[in-house]
């Protein structure tokens, strides 16, 4: 395994996702004015990662906007990342603009490679087990699992047997009811979209309770 890789696994940005175990993605969300009214308002519920994603002209603004917003250090520390990164041109956006790390909506080992030369956590998106597991031995940080709605927790859990040392990330359609039961199928954190940007403020603090509150799943 890559030393670069190993180094990004032990990272600040990867150890606060995994002790949050909570992903917010937030796509596109305008104005910008609306964007940091809503990341003031997750953080306030307990949100501390946030994945800003690079489908749009204004995201590497919005990013660096979201991150002058948030509290970078301290009990409250946030971090930023940049999401549905599929080219390198916008991992490069995502880089100059400071990201802390970064997300694919698919396997692109070109990508991740760069993202490894620069020093970027990065999480690509995989569906298969064959996928998951060429994204980690390339040296992915975490593994998103994308769609998870269409796969479920059970399928988490099988993967586990054969591939325990993979860290994933189940994103897509995840809401406050399914989340613990990804968490303790073994994932490591989840991504949740729709589901905790359109919620209220009391429902957000649902959300966070119900993630804080799943059991992790035993090593196998």
């Amino acid at each position: 395994m890559d030393d670069r890789a190993l180094a990004l696994r032990a990272s600040d940005a990867a150890a606060l996702i995994r002790s949050e175990r909570l992903m917010v993605v937030l796509r596109r969300v305008s104005p910008q004015a609306a964007l940091l009214a809503l990341v003031g308002e997750l953080a306030e519920a307990g949100v501390r990662v946030m994945e800003v994603t690079f489908d749009a002209e204004s995201a590497a603004e919005d990013m660096a906007a979201c991150r002058r917003r948030l509290p970078t250090s301290g009990p409250e520390r946030c971090i930023v990342g940049a999401g549905t990164i599929r080219t390198l041109a916008q991992l490069d956006a995502a880089c100059h603009a400071d990201a802390d790390f970064g997300v694919a909506p698919i396997l692109d080992l070109e990508i991740v490679a760069a993202a490894l030369d620069r020093g970027l956590p990065f999480i690509p998106g995989a569906y298969t087990p064959t996928e998951i597991d060429l994204a980690w031995r390339n040296g992915a940080t975490f593994v998103k699992v994308f769609p998870a709605s269409s796969l479920g927790p059970a399928h988490l859990r099988e993967l586990r047997a054969p591939l325990p040392e993979i860290e994933t990330i189940p994103t897509g359609g995840i809401d406050a009811a399914s989340a613990p039961g990804f968490l303790e199928a073994g994932a490591v954190a989840v991504g949740i979209g729709s589901a905790i940007v359109r919620a209220t403020r009391d429902e957000r603090h649902a959300i966070v309770a119900a993630v804080r509150g799943a059991n992790a799943a035993p090593s196998p």
